[in-house]
């Protein structure tokens, strides 16, 4: 029953907070919006104060430091691609790409996968039982 008492309160108070602010907005206009336009500025100034402060400077997570690595390997792989033109030396840079490529493809590190052998030859024959 204390729990619908202090509901009860809160919905009154929120309704008295809406008639103030529609009874503002109708008698006095003005003021109402210098108000609410105040009130976001000191609410923006406050977040700005702690994001600055407190935030901006938190060391990045370790998902984050793999993230920007992989973002970095990928714009080096990808730099050297040239939009295709009518002139020549767009032609032979075109040409020496698949070269390009080949090289990189064998100077690639070893994959942090691993074959595991089963053992389906000793497998026994389940038609004896």
């Amino acid at each position: 029953m204390a729990r619908n008492k202090w509901s009860l309160l809160f919905y009154v108070i929120i309704g008295f907070g809406v008639i103030g602010l529609f009874s503002q907005l109708f008698t006095q206009p003005g003021s109402f919006f210098i108000s609410i336009f105040t009130t976001l500025g000191i609410g923006l100034a406050i977040f700005a104060v702690i994001y600055f402060v407190f935030l901006k400077n938190r060391a990045p997570s370790n998902d984050m430091k793999k993230y920007k690595k992989a973002v970095r390997q990928s714009k080096a792989k990808y730099k050297s691609e040239k939009p295709r033109g009518a002139n020549a030396s767009t032609k032979l840079a075109s040409k020496k790409q698949p070269n390009l490529i080949k090289k990189k493809r064998n100077k690639r590190t070893a994959s942090h996968l691993k074959v595991i052998d089963g053992n389906k030859a000793k497998r026994k024959d389940r038609a004896s039982f």
